[in-house]
């Protein structure tokens, strides 16, 4: 059950594709061997009103949450966050160089026992392994 949830700042509309950066978050999480496929699920959400620094409305923001349910140890999830991180960074890199972007990431650990679940995403996968 991991989720990406990317909030970002509304001035990145025109510079970042999110469609294309979701899909390569997507694709980043599935590579760690540690989230199941038929379970990642990424989003994002632009903040319509935003303020930060020093105010100036050119900085935008990437803040990157990635929900994961316990159970994995912390090199495991240390591995994960470096290598989900790694993708974000590179693919926002060419926006990076020429606008003013803070790029954060958290991975935040889920208590089953408070977290029920329940879907049919697995029976409808198409020739895939569904883990």
């Amino acid at each position: 059950m991991p989720h990406l949830i990317v909030d970002y700042s509304p001035n990145l509309e025109d510079r970042v594709d999110m469609a294309a950066f979701c899909d390569t978050l997507r694709q980043a999480a599935i590579q760690t061997g540690a989230m199941p496929m038929a379970g990642v699920r990424v989003r994002a959400v632009r903040a319509d009103h935003v303020s930060m620094a020093d105010g100036d409305p050119a900085h935008g923001y990437v803040d990157i949450t990635l929900r994961l349910r316990a159970g994995r140890d912390l090199e495991t999830r240390k591995a994960a966050t470096a290598h989900v991180f790694q993708a974000a960074r590179a693919f926002l890199a060419p926006a990076m160089q020429t606008h003013s972007i803070a790029l954060s990431f958290e991975m935040r650990d889920i208590d089953p026992a408070l977290s029920p679940k329940c879907g049919t995403v697995r029976d409808h996968l198409k020739g895939a392994d569904p883990s």
